[in-house]
């Protein structure tokens, strides 16, 4: 569900803008696009962290893994993970497009990202650029930080299984997880902690492809 929708906040109009001549967009539409777009990407990685904490009990006690992941904490979890999207693209969403845009209103890439509407203004973007940095610390930054520990204590309790044939069951379990989390997070956090002077427009597209497209 969650993919489905990310991926649909950007892609029809992306599609449609490719056979248009003229490519326009409201304000409103400009800034709820971001701000879906924002929650459902928020919300894939404290998923993920979710994901790589579910994996690591299925493998280090999985005579308990019923009893630990049970389906209300298993709810919680995923509401818990929404609740968080939500909040931090609100503050998202709020940085970037209370600011004044008096110069040439022109988004320099194929959606309402947030580092090129804060370029476009014209005011001191300083507190917004911080707010920005601030939930991308908090959230993608953090859940990255606690998959990869998590990852650390799976991949030692797999080297401990006496079976070579469960190891490598083990590591094919978490192989399509890893691949998911380098491309999403190693894609979307060199976007959003660069700072605003070290943007290079043409590589924020094609970074920008594999978090919003490839990666749903």
């Amino acid at each position: 569900f969650i993919d489905i929708c990310y991926s649909s906040s950007i892609t029809p109009r992306m599609l449609s803008d490719i056979f248009l001549v003229k490519k326009t967009i409201s304000f409103l539409a400009c800034a709820t696009q971001y701000f879906f777009m924002a929650w459902m990407a928020l919300a894939e990685c404290c998923l993920l962290a979710i994901m790589a904490y579910d994996r690591y009990v299925a493998i280090y006690s999985p005579l308990r893994y019923s009893t630990i992941m049970h389906l209300p904490i298993c709810g919680k979890l995923v509401a818990g993970a929404y609740v968080a999207g939500c909040l931090g693209s609100l503050v998202q969403t709020t940085a970037g497009f209370r600011l004044h845009f008096c110069g040439p209103k022109i988004i320099n890439h194929f959606f309402c990202d947030i580092p090129q509407i804060i370029a476009l203004s014209c005011s001191n973007t300083f507190i917004n650029q911080i707010m920005v940095f601030v939930v991308a610390l908090c959230i993608p930054l953090f859940s990255f930080l606690f998959i990869i520990m998590t990852y650390v204590y799976i991949t030692v309790t797999i080297l401990k299984m006496p079976s070579a044939k469960g190891r490598a069951k083990a590591f094919n379990t978490c192989a399509s997880h890893v691949t998911a989390v380098i491309l999403l997070f190693g894609t979307a956090l060199s976007v959003y902690l660069r700072p605003s002077s070290a943007h290079s427009k043409h590589l924020d597209k094609v970074l920008s492809v594999f978090y919003v497209i490839l990666i749903p």
